[in-house]
């Protein structure tokens, strides 16, 4: 024989968690333009660069969420690549500024995950190749 016993409602939470839908994982994507006279040759840590802002001069951040599409921070940086040769936009609906050249070979995207790591890339003829973060982006 089982006998029924009430116990007591409890509710569990996190204490600090989200009260409403989860925010998706973010990347978010910073150009650098290399200024230097032979840029179009590739990225060297000497050549100067300038990076990508809006018409105002505030700094251009291209937002990427994490979806079958962006999976890292390379994919994040492979999209930004596209939405800098206005080929579409990113998923805040940014396009890349009529007033900047289109990324090129030679260029240094850094992409920060939302795992707050920050990872540089510089454009190469195909893909982008890691480098130190350049010491005055």
């Amino acid at each position: 024989m089982t006998t029924a016993v009430t116990r007591p409602l409890t509710v569990t939470t996190r204490i600090g968690a989200p009260t409403g839908p989860a925010a998706p994982d973010v990347f978010t994507a910073t150009v650098y333009v290399n200024t230097a006279p032979d840029s179009f040759d590739g990225f060297e840590p000497h050549h100067p660069l300038t990076a990508a802002t809006h018409r105002d001069g505030t700094l251009l951040r291209l937002v990427f969420h994490a979806s079958d599409r962006i999976r890292d921070h390379e994919d994040a940086a492979d999209a930004a690549f596209v939405v800098g040769n206005y080929q579409g936009a990113d998923d805040n609906a940014q396009t890349w500024p009529d007033n900047i050249r289109t990324v090129s070979v030679g260029d240094v995207i850094t992409v920060t995950g939302p795992d707050t790591r920050t990872v540089t890339l510089s454009v190469d003829s195909y893909g982008c190749s890691p480098v130190p973060a350049p010491a005055t982006p």
